[in-house]
């Protein structure tokens, strides 16, 4: 979870700078105009990120934790599936999305929704056999551990 929080960090400024490039480049002048392009802009824009780290490997933030994303067989991951990666990996947000979309909700009250579903989202990787999430089970991927290369000099 660590290593997701950190990501989230990192996101804060491919949202900034992505945000400040469709604005600039729509002319937007309010925040609420073009909304919805702007979500599906960032929509695309985190697929790049992601699939193109994913296909390397490793985000910086899996890089500081030492977890890799590999195929079923270890094998690094193609391009085409760090992408299905990432369409995949938003089952972890759209099924309490589109719950309160229709409900008059306060922002604690959709925190709360969604912060339960992904809490439990979580725990059903324990029904999993290898105790992986559903997503990188249907993506044919898997996260791994691996140990720092070590550079001490040898005599």
């Amino acid at each position: 979870m660590a290593c997701w929080l950190y990501e989230g960090m990192l996101m804060f400024g491919v949202v900034f700078i992505a945000g400040y490039l469709f604005s600039t480049l729509s002319q937007t002048r309010h925040a609420l105009d073009n909304r919805h392009a702007l979500q599906a802009f960032l929509f695309v824009v985190f697929g790049i990120y992601f699939g193109w780290f994913w296909a390397k490997g490793q985000t910086l933030a899996m890089k500081t934790w030492h977890i890799r994303l590999v195929d079923q067989h270890g094998q690094p991951v193609p391009q085409a599936r760090a992408l299905a990666r990432y369409c995949l990996s938003w089952i972890w947000f759209l099924p309490p999305l589109a719950a309160i979309s229709w409900l008059l909700l306060s922002a604690a009250e959709i925190s709360a929704i969604v912060l339960g579903w992904v809490a439990v989202w979580a725990m059903l990787s324990q029904l999993h056999p290898q105790k992986q999430f559903w997503h990188d089970a249907w993506a044919g991927t898997r996260l791994v551990v691996h140990e720092p290369v070590s550079r001490e000099p040898t005599a």
